[in-house]
């Protein structure tokens, strides 16, 4: 088959599954102009599954914004850096239950069955070129270069969606519901450590989610702090890119090596983990915690390889300041210097953080409002998530929030308490997009109720034409 032919496969498909149908919904009316019943922030992965999901659903009237340049959105060609996904090959994810959609079918397209048993994991650039290639074919609505920089609740139920970047050129957006598919960093921002970003000048650091210009530290000494998968994924990347030496600093004495998402995948845990009780989602997430995810064997084989390799465990990092020879590092394993550190510890999750939530954020419930845990598992990192309902709806602290907060959704990784890994995981997505969509659907459906339920009502369509008793024919 080739990708010509899939192309072909998919449409008739789709064709099978009436996609489609004619949209149930009344447009809203606003002076201002047009008001979209859903726009979705993101056009990764999530936001192109979610878009879909909704086109299932016969709601059309949908806009996806992203702040990239097409072809360029989440992670895949900007700031990850793993030679392959960490996700095992034959999970399944937007193709939403439709074989012709999935990724294996787009590779055997091109490459045949036998080169779909040769594949490992797969490649990171070959994702992003089935992603490219899945809004393609599926015709998704989607207008890049447009960044949302504030949501401003109007009245009726309908939001101004305040944009930056040519991609709109008005400079804002009227909708009815939002849904935030922000990805990693959508709930809260990168986090830099005080003790590297109050002591070294931009030139001396960047974290991993940044673009950084390994050509300029050829034949450099670098650190990386961490010790996640990320943090390998930039050592290996690093020397593979003409670093002289990598040296990674990771705080525990050794590498974790239990990763609790593969056991999830198998054991119902993601895609019924809505079902269990506030108690009992703490005490998962706060066990899930404790074991940040390993590197890939693979990843820690290829960048422990190299001879310029120099991993030091049990060595937190105590202080940092600028030299004229570079950065100095002092560790519990002693003082080292070096030309440049990479930061690879993690991110915060907090609504308070994002520049686009300002003026509802105060609003929104967090897990620290809603469950008090037990002292010996109480984490201040889980309190601060936002406490979503299982379709993935900011929840109002009290009466005054509903008003606003009404028709916002986040599938990013803030829903990771609330809701599972279904928006922070490859393998959670067939879970969580299907949940998303028919929330914000069910949402649409009860807001106009009322008239569509007086269409119902007066509904005098005949369908039954037959007579009785019969007309004579003589």
């Amino acid at each position: 088959m080739s990708l010509e032919a899939l192309n072909e496969r998919v449409k008739l498909d789709l064709s099978y599954l009436a996609y489609g149908g004619a949209d149930w919904l009344k447009p809203a009316e606003h002076p201002e102009g047009h008001v979209y019943d859903v726009v979705i922030v993101g056009g990764g992965q999530s936001g192109l599954g979610t878009a879909f999901g909704l086109l299932r659903e016969r709601i059309s009237n949908i806009l996806v914004i992203d702040e990239n340049p097409e072809g360029w959105e989440g992670p895949w060609e900007t700031y990850a850096r793993m030679e392959t996904l960490r996700t095992p090959k034959h999970l399944t994810s937007i193709d939403l239950g439709m074989p012709s959609l999935t990724f294996r079918s787009w590779w055997e397209a091109q490459f045949g069955t036998q080169g779909w048993e040769a594949v490992g994991k797969i490649p990171r650039g070959d994702w992003m070129n089935y992603l490219r290639w899945y809004r393609k074919v599926l015709e998704l609505p989607v207008r890049n270069n447009a960044k949302l920089a504030l949501i401003e609740p109007l009245s009726d139920g309908i939001h101004r969606l305040h944009i930056e970047g040519a991609g709109v050129p008005s400079g804002s957006l009227l909708t009815r519901k939002v849904i935030l598919a922000t990805g990693i960093q959508g709930g809260g921002e990168w986090h830099v450590p005080s003790m590297i970003a109050d002591h070294l000048p931009r030139s001396l650091y960047a974290h991993t989610s940044e673009m950084i210009d390994f050509t300029a530290l050829h034949g450099r000494k670098i650190a990386v702090l961490g010790g996640g998968a990320s943090a390998f994924d930039n050592a290996n990347y690093a020397l593979a890119n003409g670093v002289a030496e990598a040296h990674v600093f990771v705080r525990r004495k050794e590498l974790p090596r239990i990763n609790p998402i593969r056991q999830m995948e198998g054991s119902g845990m993601i895609e019924r983990y809505p079902v269990l009780s506030d108690e009992d989602k703490y005490k998962v997430m706060a066990h899930f915690f404790q074991h940040n995810q390993p590197p890939t064997n693979d990843t820690f084989e290829r960048a422990s390889a190299w001879p310029g390799f120099q991993l030091h465990l049990g060595a937190p990092w105590l202080s940092v300041k600028a030299t004229d020879e570079g950065a100095e590092v002092t560790s519990t394993a002693g003082t080292h210097t070096f030309d440049f550190l990479i930061v690879s510890t993690g991110l915060l999750t907090d609504p308070a953080l994002r520049p686009e939530l300002k003026l509802i954020e105060s609003h929104i419930a967090r897990w620290g409002d809603r469950y008090q845990a037990p002292a010996h598992q109480a984490n201040a990192m889980i309190d601060a998530h936002p406490y979503l309902t299982p379709g993935f709806a900011f929840t109002p602290r009290d009466e005054s929030g509903f008003a606003p907060l009404h028709g916002i959704f986040t599938f990013s990784y803030s829903a990771l308490i609330s809701c599972g890994i279904s928006a922070s995981a490859l393998s959670g997505m067939k879970y969580g997009i299907p949940r998303l969509v028919a929330s914000v659907a069910n949402e649409l459906f009860h807001d106009d109720r009322h008239a569509l339920l007086k269409q119902f009502y007066e509904y005098d369509v005949p369908e039954f034409v037959g007579q009785w008793p019969k007309e004579s024919s003589s």
